[in-house]
């Protein structure tokens, strides 16, 4: 094999965040009493939820300003009061666990690698949330470990974030460490800084944006077995 470490992104990459996103949202309008949640109106929570991660990354805001913000602005636009978004937000970090879709058969990818690579999840959700999607959908028992964020004390793309990984998990050669994620800024962003290789994840097919060293493009996870 050409890799002998695998560290996988979890939403969007290993699970279908924008599943788990929507049934949450929509959910957690039934138990907040908010009226219908709408397709439109998932969308728009999702722009607004996706530029506010990005300013994380940047380090513009910290992640409980984020986690807030981003309800406060959503409902703010659609007329919800915007005080609700603290206690909205600790209810979604549990929902968002609710939903477990996996993208291409993730699961049974990550199986077929046990014992072949060591395999973990680095991740920029929070504990809480990522925590009961890794038990759920029973990737856990099935990674030799996962680094979330919160728990590393800094995001993905920092260095900082790899520092902590590369201290655990002690590689004997980053050459042979391969992060596979769907996000350019914070999945191939953070391989780029860390000096490993990168594979973009990209099922939609967008065009590669300059400024990224991308090692591997795939558009199905199944081609990650090529690739190793």
């Amino acid at each position: 094999m050409n890799f002998t470490t695998i560290l996988w992104d979890v939403d969007g990459t290993l699970l279908d965040f924008r599943a788990a996103e929507k049934a949450a949202v929509q959910a957690l309008f039934r138990e907040f009493s908010l009226g219908e949640c709408t397709d439109e109106m998932v969308r728009r929570y999702s722009q607004i939820n996706e530029v506010f991660w990005q300013r994380l990354e940047r380090n513009e805001l910290t992640k409980p300003q984020i986690l807030v913000g981003r309800f406060e602005q959503f409902f703010s636009e659609i007329g919800i009061s915007a005080a609700l978004a603290p206690a909205f937000n600790d209810r979604y970090q549990l929902a968002l666990g609710d939903t477990i879709v996996f993208r291409d058969d993730s699961i049974s990818i990550v199986r077929s690698l046990q014992g072949k690579v060591k395999q973990y999840a680095v991740t920029n959700g929070t504990v809480t949330a990522q925590n009961k999607k890794l038990t759920a959908s029973g990737l856990k028992d099935l990674l030799d470990g996962a680094f979330l964020s919160e728990g590393v004390g800094a995001e993905k793309p920092n260095m900082a974030f790899f520092d902590a990984v590369f201290d655990a998990i002690r590689p004997t050669d980053l050459s042979k460490v391969l992060i596979i994620g769907d996000s350019l800024t914070s999945d191939i962003r953070g391989g780029n800084n860390a000096g490993i290789r990168t594979c973009w994840y990209n099922p939609d097919h967008l065009p590669a944006r300059p400024g990224f060293r991308i090692d591997y493009t795939i558009s199905d996870l199944r081609e990650v077995l090529d690739i190793l």
